[in-house]
């Protein structure tokens, strides 16, 4: 019973930092796939009026 008593508090601790390291990396994949996603938006309604059908008329 002495080593759980000695061992407990060191495998809450590094319990406690492997979920706050999980939550910290999910949260960055999350943000990075968002960025990517309204980048790619923001290319795409850039890039829609010089693809248009209108893109010759206006020259």
């Amino acid at each position: 019973m002495e080593y759980v008593a000695v061992l407990l508090p060191s495998l809450v601790v590094g319990l406690l930092f492997w979920f706050a390291m999980k939550s910290i990396f999910n949260a960055d994949k999350s943000e990075r796939q968002a960025e990517a996603r309204a980048q790619a938006e923001a290319e795409a309604r850039s890039a829609a009026p010089l693809n248009g059908p209108d893109a010759e008329s206006d020259k």
